[in-house]
């Protein structure tokens, strides 16, 4: 069974430690069996490419690597970096996520 994890695709989230340290950028994919997450503008990487049909020039492409989960915070409406909790909402009954620094339901 693989563990569930607290960021998903369209969170932001800050980086706390590494490279890239305090960037903040939109989720675009997540893996959750390798536990790694894309995230827009962070951990930039270059590409050489030959050139084909979709880059005739060829050259060297920037584009974001995956980073590990335990790298990133979601970033709460307040601005700063939150830890995640899980509570029951009391009108549908389902499971949210909220900040556990300001108390707001994270969407």
């Amino acid at each position: 069974m693989q563990k569930k994890l607290n960021i998903k695709k369209g969170d932001t989230v800050m980086v706390i430690t590494g490279e890239s340290k305090g960037q903040q950028g939109r989720v675009l994919f997540v893996d959750v069996v390798k536990n790694r997450v894309i995230v827009e503008g962070v951990n930039m990487m270059s590409k050489h490419t030959k050139p084909n049909a979709d880059t005739p020039k060829g050259g060297i492409l920037k584009k974001e690597a995956s980073i590990n989960v335990s790298n990133l915070m979601i970033v709460d409406s307040t601005g700063k970096a939150a830890r995640v909790g899980h509570k029951i909402d009391e009108k549908t009954n389902k499971s949210v996520r909220y900040s556990k620094k300001s108390g707001e339901v994270i969407k």
